[in-house]
């Protein structure tokens, strides 16, 4: 969180919740997050995300899932968007120490952008690397990319890279880069948001 009074009136705020189980047989994972801003009392962040994927295992490294988002962002004047839909991944890597999976599949995308509503089909290209230095520091990188299937030069693609060190137990700091590049935005707004954030990290 940020704040300033004075000769500048600020309020820039970011927060992120997630948890994850893993078993033999599946992989559950769940996500949200958010991020709100303001300069003189005008709203310039206004974000929210989340997420949710089960990972089912037909072997050790091959797995099939079903994924769906949400996400709404204000400032990019989209309303909502909605994705759902299966897929199946590979592990290239996966050890103790570092992971590497492959993920590809379908979806059905719901929005409003703008003024337009839209519903389609989309392919997902995916990919999550992640690293751990030590039992204290990981760095971890994702990257996804979501075509419309009958008109690819309209895509989305999401990344993020961070690293992550602990300080004791239960706290950790946290830094990452988010960047959301959407080919067709809505119109007068840019095509590419990036977020940078540091911040502290508690683990339940």
């Amino acid at each position: 969180m940020t704040l300033t009074r004075g000769n500048s009136h600020t309020l820039l705020y970011s927060g992120d919740l997630q948890t994850a189980k893993k078993t033999p047989d599946n992989e559950y994972s769940l996500g949200l997050a958010g991020a709100y801003g303001s300069q003189n009392s005008v709203d310039n962040v206004n974000n929210y995300k989340t997420f949710g994927q089960w990972n089912h295992f037909f072997s050790e490294k091959f797995f099939g899932y079903v994924r769906a988002d949400a996400m709404r962002d204000l400032i990019a004047d989209l309303d909502y968007r909605f994705d759902l839909g299966p897929g199946a991944g590979y592990y290239l890597i996966k050890d103790k120490t570092t992971t590497l999976a492959m993920e590809a599949g379908v979806s059905y995308q719901y929005e409003h952008l703008g003024t337009a509503y839209e519903s389609f089909a989309t392919v997902r290209l995916a990919e999550r690397f992640e690293h751990k230095f030590s039992d204290r520091a990981r760095l971890w990188q994702t990257l996804e990319v979501l075509p419309q299937v009958d008109k690819f030069d309209n895509y989305t693609i999401n990344f993020e890279i961070g690293l992550e060190a602990s300080i004791s137990k239960s706290f950790s700091l946290k830094t990452y880069l988010d960047d959301s590049y959407q080919k067709e935005p809505a119109a007068g707004r840019q095509k590419n948001d990036i977020k940078l954030v540091s911040g502290i990290v508690y683990k339940f």
